[in-house]
């Protein structure tokens, strides 16, 4: 019996230990492992997603370009119109705008933010040291029935109604396979200013050795999110040198 008793303190001394021994960089290391490998992503070049998203029962096709150097565009396909949102081509941030459907320039400060942001690609935690972001782990927390170890991910400041705040996200892994599986950004400027930005991210598919998500839904905490579907990745697509450009009005 004492044998027995024995075996369970030392099972539970080792479960406690093991509980202990999860740090940032465990968790880290795990998640780069199960999506493809830390140096697969740092050779990464760029993709294209091809997805579309149901508004009000219609399917709208999208294309979303990300670059290694923080070039970046969304391009939507309305009723036959073309439509870009998001759209940075390392200097100038622009996008069409939905009333006059001509494309605008972004205001300065929104440009900022796209050049402070354009070093995530193609994920914040990837060398996130030299980067200047400092990463705390938080207490674990269930998200839809998931475990989940809890992340904050302090980056750069980026700049609010003129001045510089903190940019704080907050990234969520299943304790089961390390995935991202959902994430929190509070929204500092703007109409919903205040508000928390949440991602949920599943369906998980390799393309050319790496994992990507291939369903995405975006929208407020406590609110209605917007399913995105993707279709389709393509690793280090060829584009045009003035593929991200602003075109003029």
């Amino acid at each position: 019996m004492k044998k027995i008793l024995l075996s369970i303190a030392v099972m539970s001394i080792s479960i406690v230990s093991m509980a202990q021994d999860v740090t940032v960089e465990t968790i880290l290391d795990n998640y780069f492992e199960a999506i493809g490998g830390r140096d697969a992503w740092n050779e990464l070049e760029g993709h294209v997603m091809k997805a579309s998203v149901d508004n009000q029962g219609m399917e709208i096709p999208l294309e979303i370009y990300a670059m290694k150097d923080g070039r970046s565009i969304t391009n939507i396909s309305v009723m036959g119109m073309e439509l870009s949102q998001g759209a940075f081509d390392g200097e100038v941030s622009w996008g069409t705008n939905f009333m006059s459907m001509k494309p605008e320039l972004s205001d300065d400060e929104t440009t900022e933010n796209a050049k402070r942001g354009s070093g995530d690609y193609p994920d914040p935690f990837l060398n996130y040291a030299d980067k200047g972001y400092t990463v705390e782990l938080m207490e674990k927390e269930t998200i839809d029935g998931i475990e989940c170890f809890k992340l904050k991910l302090t980056k750069n400041p980026m700049l609010a109604d003129g001045e510089e705040v903190d940019n704080i996200g907050y990234y969520f892994f299943d304790t089961e396979n390390y995935v991202l599986v959902y994430q929190e950004q509070e929204i500092m400027t703007g109409e919903m200013k205040g508000e928390v930005a949440v991602t949920t991210l599943s369906d998980y598919q390799e393309v050319e050795g790496l994992m990507f998500p291939f369903s995405i839904s975006q929208g407020m905490k406590d609110g209605e999110s917007q399913p995105l579907e993707i279709t389709e990745i393509e690793l280090n697509p060829e584009v045009d040198e003035d593929f991200f450009s602003f075109p003029g009005e």
